[in-house]
């Protein structure tokens, strides 16, 4: 949540848990635009660009994708949908949100998502998450065609999303609070029958070894893609910044004109079958 809300000063309150998991995204989605949030904004466009190069490699007209740890599904919508994270933010400014009901705010946003469907779009999207009614959302909105609200760290998969994973081509993050919850991304990977390939937008200085280990030992080739570190969020105040700067340094990564200008950055790495491991240009 935010405080001191209307206030010269607002302060970023960085826990997202009561927001979270909400009948509808408006009240996380103000949040996460008064913090600056922007990763959505830059890695999904290296998504579509993952998801291009894979359809092509492998003669694919409809790709599988699984969003995970997905939320109310950021990546899936603007994946799915001919819009940009500011159209999903800018959305959320309007003052009639703030008496709107749950109801009728889905019931406007099916509408809204429903027009902005990308024509060519045949790829099926699946929301993987803890948080089931920020799932239901997006499914009653038009953003999944499935939704699985399960613990994969605690727990075994459902025979539902062993079935969905058996089908998946590619699998998309975008944010998850412990870098893709390498417990949970073992259990994806090990239900993913098609090999798929794996884009997900780290924060900097985030603990990262344990994922790429899931990865590696599972026959995957690891990369940081060539694309410049972007904009997450902004940092809450002073202290975070410093325990960011430090996590980054400690992983060599040169925090000067990135972290040190006031935000959170963010990197984008990509896991693919060691025989489909390659150059792919053009990813800006």
């Amino acid at each position: 949540m935010i405080e001191n809300q209307g206030s010269d000063k607002q302060k970023i309150v960085t826990i997202f848990d009561d927001i979270y998991n909400l009948e509808d995204c408006s009240a996380y989605f103000r949040a996460m635009d008064h913090a600056g949030f922007r990763t959505a904004h830059h890695a999904v466009a290296g998504f579509r660009k993952t998801r291009d190069a894979l359809a092509r490699l492998r003669g694919l007209e409809a790709v599988n994708v699984m969003d995970f740890a997905s939320g109310y599904g950021i990546a899936a919508a603007l994946m799915r949908h001919d819009m940009t994270l500011d159209d999903v933010l800018g959305r959320y400014r309007d003052t009639w949100f703030d008496q709107a009901s749950a109801a009728k705010v889905i019931a406007a946003d099916a509408k809204w998502y429903g027009s902005h469907r990308r024509r060519d779009m045949k790829d099926s999207f699946a929301g993987l998450d803890i948080a089931d009614r920020a799932l239901s959302y997006g499914c009653d909105v038009g953003i999944f065609d499935a939704a699985f609200a399960e613990d994969l760290q605690a727990n075994a998969a459902s025979e539902s999303l062993q079935r969905w994973l058996a089908e998946c081509d590619l699998i998309v993050e975008c944010g998850s609070v412990a870098h893709m919850l390498p417990g949970a991304l073992a259990r994806v990977l090990d239900a993913a029958k098609r090999h798929p390939w794996v884009i997900t937008a780290p924060i900097r200085g985030n603990d990262t070894a344990e994922a790429i280990e899931v990865m590696q030992s599972r026959g995957m080739v690891v990369e940081v893609l060539d694309v410049p570190p972007f904009r997450h969020r902004r940092f809450a105040d002073a202290d975070e910044q410093a325990r960011a700067i430090a996590n980054a340094r400690a992983r060599d990564h040169e925090t000067d004109g990135l972290e040190s200008e006031g935000y959170f950055h963010a990197q984008l790495y990509l896991a693919r079958p060691r025989d489909e491991a390659g150059t792919v240009v053009n990813w800006l």
